[in-house]
């Protein structure tokens, strides 16, 4: 979701060390959640990652084979996002001029692993390159151009290897209204409808998105990421999808039906929904209290794409603590992701296989539709 960096301290061992949910222990359950999630009916279980080296993986040059064995080779993960690579800032640093070595090295990965690959993201007011933002006076058919030029290199250079495309990315304030970015100010809502329409020309296979946070619950903001979807079908524009980025609190996180309440109002219009960016983080030091907590807010999460049927799959937002962008951001808190520093999986890794296991939602009927991927 953002670029930065973070040192973060290790969890006690007595409460980062695996604790089976329900009784059930991880010697029953160790084919991957990607397995489990795939027999649930979902299309995938999946992690981001970013290029190594870089950022919050650059003081960690240690935990790289581990890391690596997990990401690509354990079974885990049916699915990736680079959390970096594809953003404007690093795809067109200076107008007309693209770079896609950052974004090849997770796409890279991906294919010779056998991954499914959601792309992130083409416009976004976030991580833009100082070009485009130093310049608040561009005209409006200035702005159109770039955006086309943008969206069509980029989405191209990645044509056909993306299941999806996260196209227009956290365009809401809470609200409901729209953000009011520099694309905005200048080019109102055109500015997300020609995205869309840039995309799907040319990349006729991925999926097309609208991505965001704090939609995972019925609010004012979920109404706008539906009228969102309603304006570009109006517009006979299409969109695939809605992404609910899910960075969630521990200590304060959706219910099961607040999180299937706000999946169905999005699949009743007719596009498949995806939690893209799920981390769930809680105040640290961790104690044994928020960890049950977050391992609640997990079963929640996934319990609730597993029960609604036009969920199609979840991405975690990296697996592993010392890799999340969360600590430098939200200052004394942490810890958001399955994987504790010492690589052991934590109590929210068996959440997630009591939701994928169906231990306390029913699995929804049917299997999603054939991709040709």
């Amino acid at each position: 979701m953002h670029l930065s960096s973070l040192l973060l301290s290790a969890l006690p061992l007595t409460l980062a060390s695996p604790t089976p949910g329900g009784g059930k222990g991880p010697e029953k359950y160790d084919k991957g959640l990607n397995f489990y999630a795939k027999q649930a009916g979902l299309k995938y279980f999946g992690a981001a990652t970013d290029t190594p080296g870089f950022r919050e993986r650059a003081p960690y040059p240690q935990s790289y084979k581990q890391y690596d064995q997990i990401m690509w080779k354990s079974g885990e993960f049916g699915q990736t996002t680079p959390t970096n690579g594809q953003k404007w800032l690093f795809t067109e640093p200076q107008q007309g001029v693209f770079n896609y070595t950052e974004g090849n090295v997770v796409s890279s990965l991906a294919r010779k692993h056998g991954k499914y690959l959601r792309c992130h993201a083409l416009v976004w007011h976030s991580q833009l390159a100082p070009w485009v933002e130093a310049k608040q006076d561009w005209t409006k058919q200035q702005l159109r151009d770039i955006i086309v030029s943008h969206v069509t290199k980029v989405a191209g250079a990645w044509k056909g290897q993306c299941y999806a495309w996260d196209v227009v990315n956290e365009a809401l304030n809470e609200d409901g209204t729209y953000r009011e970015s520099l694309f905005y100010k200048i080019l109102g809502e055109e500015y997300i409808t020609l995205a869309f329409k840039t995309a799907a020309k040319v990349d006729p296979f991925a999926k097309l998105y609208y991505n965001d946070y704090n939609l995972e619950w019925p609010s004012a903001k979920t109404a706008g990421a539906q009228r969102i979807v309603r304006l570009l079908q109006k517009n006979r524009i299409r969109i695939d999808g809605v992404g609910l980025q899910a960075h969630l609190i521990a200590e304060d996180h959706p219910t099961l039906d607040q999180h299937i309440d706000a999946i169905q109002g999005f699949a009743k219009l007719g596009v498949e929904v995806a939690l893209t960016e799920l981390d769930i983080r809680l105040q640290t030091p961790a104690n044994a209290t928020n960890l049950a907590l977050q391992k609640e807010a997990y079963k929640n999460a996934v319990g609730a794409c597993v029960q609604v049927k036009g969920c199609i799959g979840v991405t975690i937002w990296d697996f592993y603590d010392p890799f999340s962008w969360v600590p430098d951001v939200f200052p004394g808190e942490g810890a958001p992701l399955l994987w504790a520093e010492d690589f052991s999986k934590k109590p929210a890794y068996y959440g997630v296989i009591e939701a994928l296991t169906n231990k306390t939602t029913p699995a929804k009927p049917g299997k999603p539709g054939f991709w040709p991927w």
